[in-house]
């Protein structure tokens, strides 16, 4: 596989802007690992070959065991996962797959995330789920290599 150019936002030097994103994202107070699961399951849904090796090599750095990582695919059927991961990890199912229902993010889906995380967790995860899907497009559409730049 060859990516067909340059990762874009290294093109247009808006590597800095994207790891202050980061930063922010995890100044939230939610969990590293909730957010390494929350990105693999968003880049799992979006077909992200890229962001699934990177985020299960970040889920591994902040903990995770091979088990849950195996299980990310199959969480509402694992016993694997928390209430609290449960809820972050239907939270981004839902807003990663916004065209698929009329109710992108139902009421219930945001109410479960509030009852476990507070408006900086829930920011923090919303904005994880966006900087995923962003990653994802960039990656899927220039066919970026898995492991190739981390």
């Amino acid at each position: 596989m060859e990516a067909r150019m340059k990762n874009p936002a290294m093109v247009l030097d808006a590597v800095p802007s994207i790891q202050e994103m980061n930063k922010a994202i995890y100044s939230g107070g939610v969990p590293p690992t909730i957010l390494e699961l929350v990105h693999l399951r968003a880049s799992q849904i979006n077909g992200c070959a890229a962001c699934v090796d990177s985020g299960t090599k970040g889920a591994r750095r902040a903990g995770e065991s091979e088990e849950r990582l195996f299980a990310v695919s199959v969480w509402r059927d694992s016993p694997l996962f928390t209430d609290a991961e449960r809820a972050a990890l239907a939270l981004a199912e839902s807003a990663t797959r916004l065209a698929d229902t009329p109710d992108a993010v139902p009421d219930q889906v945001w109410e479960t995330a509030a009852e476990h995380f507070d408006e900086r967790g829930l920011a923090s995860l919303v904005l994880m789920i966006a900087l995923t899907n962003f990653y994802n497009r960039l990656n899927v559409t220039t066919k970026q290599v898995p492991g190739a730049w981390g």
